[in-house]
Formats: structure tokens, C-alpha cells, sequence
């Protein structure tokens, strides 16, 4: 009984949030690999400011499409502690997610990027948000009913290596922004447009060094 009850919550928690009692079915890694693949298109396309920019809003749509979603399944407190870990896993996703949309969005307004360190930057968010998707699509695998040849302990093993290792691509992600950030910073240190670049970001003391 503790098993099936168990499994129920995680395919709840993977395929389903709760909003004012309605249930709507969204799948979080098709929506990585969305983002995922729509900033390899940016990589592919983008040769002016202008066109970074139109291509980047495509980014925003499908970053948009699950951010509802992200936002509902935090609420969500009536889980079981292993379920817990579950959808913490899937939350990270969409923090992931959010760094890049957030941070990428400001690097479009920096002056100390070229359209090439952009692509490359973007090139770069995109593989990360794979790896991502990759952990979910495992996550997937162990949390559906119909795998029977894994034992409760088997299962609970391969959801604890899944967290761990999107923790580790969340840090990561985090790392990579905050060094990408830090370049302009030291750019603008350079050309004396410190200030500038501080109201973008914030005080380079306290998130980039």
C-alpha cells in the first residue's frame, strides 16, 4: 500500500499541478529541451543585436509556457518526504531555467558583450539545460509504474543520484552565469561604466566575485 501510494504522488507531482483544484498536464522536460532547443536556434541565427534579441523572446514564450507550472508545484506541501525530493529535482529545473532567462535578458542590455560572446554564452546555457533534461528524463523512467523490475530501494537510490546531480548542474549554471557576468564587470572597471553595469546587475560584491 505505502508503495502504491507513493508512486501516485510522484506521477502527480512529475505530470500534474494543483491550481484552485483544477489539474493541468504538462510534461517539465519537454519544457527544457524546449528552452534548451530554442537558444540553440539563437546560436544558429543570431548575427546582429537586433536579431539576438527577437530570437531571445522566443526563449521567454516557451520559459513562459512552464513558469506557471514551476510557480504552482512550490506550493505544493502534502507530499510524502520521497516525493519531496521529487519535486524538488523538477523545481531546479525550472530555477535553471529562470537564472538563464533572467540573466541572458540583462546580458542583451550589456554593451561589454559582442553579438559572438552572446552566441557563445547562449551556446553554453544550452548544453547545460540538456544535461538538465537529461536528469529528468531519467527522473521519468523510475517514477513509472509500469518499471517492475526495480525494488523501493532501487527506485529511491536513482531519484536521490537524480537530485543530486541537478543540485550540481543548478550550482553549476550559477557558477557560469556569475563568471560571465564578472567579465563585463571587469570591462567596465577598465572603461570607468562601473556604475552602469552596477545598476544592471547589482554590486558585483555581493553575487559575481
Amino acid at each position: 500500500m505505502k508503495i502504491k501510494i507513493f508512486m501516485l504522488c510522484l506521477s502527480l507531482v512529475l505530470f500534474t499541478t494543483h491550481i484552485n483544484a483544477q489539474w493541468t498536464v504538462i510534461d517539465p522536460s519537454n519544457l527544457a529541451q524546449g528552452i534548451a532547443n530554442t537558444t540553440k536556434q539563437i546560436v544558429h541565427t543570431s548575427s546582429t543585436a537586433t536579431n539576438m534579441i527577437n530570437n531571445f523572446k522566443e526563449v521567454q514564450k516557451v520559459y513562459n509556457q512552464g513558469k506557471e507550472y514551476y510557480d504552482a508545484l512550490k506550493a505544493v506541501n502534502n507530499l510524502v518526504k520521497d516525493a519531496r525530493k521529487v519535486q524538488k529535482t523538477i523545481l531546479m529545473v525550472g530555477e535553471v531555467s529562470d537564472i538563464y532567462v533572467n540573466s541572458f535578458q540583462k546580458m542583451l542590455q550589456d554593451p561589454n558583450y559582442t553579438i559572438e560572446e552572446l552566441n557563445a554564452i547562449a551556446s553554453g546555457y544550452a548544453k547545460l539545460l540538456e544535461q538538465s533534461n537529461d536528469v529528468l528524463s531519467e527522473l521519468k523512467e523510475v517514477v513509472n509504474i509500469s518499471t517492475l523490475s526495480l525494488t523501493d530501494k532501487d527506485r529511491m537510490e536513482v531519484v536521490d543520484h537524480c537530485h543530486d546531480s541537478m543540485v550540481r548542474y543548478r550550482n553549476l549554471v550559477k557558477y557560469y552565469t556569475n563568471k560571465n557576468i564578472g567579465v563585463s564587470y571587469l570591462r567596465a572597471k577598465k572603461s570607468g561604466e562601473t556604475s552602469r553595469i552596477n545598476a544592471l546587475y547589482g554590486n558585483p560584491d555581493e553575487r559575481y566575485w
